[in-house]
């Protein structure tokens, strides 16, 4: 483009800048004409980043920054050109500009910065409806991912997000949760608004419970963001899920009658059942010492609530799901555990295995009296 027609351009921009950003905009002029490709782009993505810039960044992005566009980081380009894409009048004309924007930055130098416009594009996508266009850019945004040793968490955190977002779509819960969780370990949670990690926070919390593949909720449970759920109409969700971890019947009792505030959950509710046995399983196995591991049929009808006859399908079921180790006697009608999945402790939990270690201790004492009362003339020796 014309130097002369951009001097003119960013005149006529200067003249409508808010006032606030007056001498920002003087900065830009004086960069540009002295072609300090790295200020001008760190003080472009500072101006974009204004609230009250937002009606000239796309003016500024078509007429101006694609004039240098081959001259500046590609990833603070593609950042440019995001921020500017909010400012489409719909989803329809931001999904254009962003493929449009995907095809410049599609080079073998700047494939990081491909698949952040290539994410930002199946994001759109996800909005218009369009499942199966999104997961092929996701698809292929994640292969380029694994061949890179290292790359901007910023990039990252784009993909887990959109990622988790198309799962959700698609009802896929054990997916979301992963991808969720992996998008908040790449940010700062705080960089997120209250009523936005209120929302993660619900929606994990709710996966979690849901899928049929997450039985220990550890990373969640010790995850800040379940603390944005104090003090609201969803705290009791967080004590739901501590009373899964410990596999707590009495506490799901009490609690399940908050279920019809969530239809999805109100939907699984005799999984959810399911799920709660499983749990009060491993938890009355953890609780027993290594040694005293075989549980009779009738010992875990009676710490499960699950009726005898169902018992072996439980025990089945919960070594199936890598939950628990060991074998079951069905002549017998006696299951013996050897291993169980190791899981986050609540103070309860810890205090029993306190008792436990201090009972241990005990053992280990009175073995080491007896040993020394019996075999005293050959320690005399």
């Amino acid at each position: 483009m014309d130097p002369e027609v951009i001097e003119t351009f960013l005149s006529e921009q200067r003249q409508i800048a808010p006032e606030d950003l007056y001498q920002s905009f003087v900065t830009i002029e004086d960069f540009w004409e002295r072609k300090l490709w790295h200020q001008l782009t760190v003080v472009l993505v500072e101006y974009f980043n204004t609230p009250s810039s937002a009606p000239q960044r796309l003016p500024l992005f078509r007429q101006f920054i694609l004039s240098f566009a081959e001259k500046i980081n590609q990833l603070k380009f593609v950042s440019l050109g995001l921020l500017a894409a909010t400012q489409c009048s719909d989803e329809p004309e931001r999904l254009a500009f962003l493929t449009d924007l995907t095809a410049k930055v599609n080079k073998p130098a700047s494939q990081d910065a491909y698949v952040y416009a290539l994410v930002a594009a199946s994001d759109v996508k996800l909005r218009l409806d369009d499942l199966d266009g999104a997961r092929k850019d996701l698809d292929t945004a994640e292969s380029i991912l694994d061949t890179f040793d290292s790359v901007e968490t910023e990039v990252h955190a784009t993909f887990y997000r959109t990622n988790a977002s198309y799962y959700q779509a698609k009802a896929e819960f054990g997916a979301y949760y992963k991808n969720a969780l992996l998008y908040l370990a790449c940010i700062d949670i705080q960089s997120l608004t209250l009523e936005d990690r209120q929302h993660r926070a619900y929606d994990l919390s709710v996966a979690a419970l849901v899928s049929d593949s997450i039985y220990n909720f550890g990373e969640l449970l010790l995850h800040p963001i379940l603390g944005s759920l104090a003090h609201t109409p969803h705290s009791w969700l967080v004590d739901l899920l501590f009373a899964f971890n410990r596999g707590d019947l009495a506490a799901y009792g009490v609690l399940e009658t908050n279920l019809p505030q969530c239809p999805l959950l109100e939907e699984h509710k005799t999984f959810l059942w399911q799920k709660i046995s499983l749990a009060a399983l491993t938890e009355a196995v953890f609780r027993r010492p290594p040694h005293d591991r075989a549980m009779t049929f009738a010992t875990i009808s009676r710490e499960t609530r699950v009726q005898p006859q169902e018992i072996e399908i439980l025990i089945m079921k919960a070594l199936s799901l890598g939950l628990l180790k060991g074998s079951i006697d069905q002549v017998a009608e006696v299951a013996r555990i050897h291993w169980v999945q190791p899981k986050v402790l609540d103070m309860k939990q810890i205090e029993n295995m306190r008792l436990r270690l201090k009972d241990w201790d005990s053992s280990v004492n009175q073995l080491g009296n007896w040993i020394e009362k019996i075999g005293k003339d050959v320690w005399a020796a």
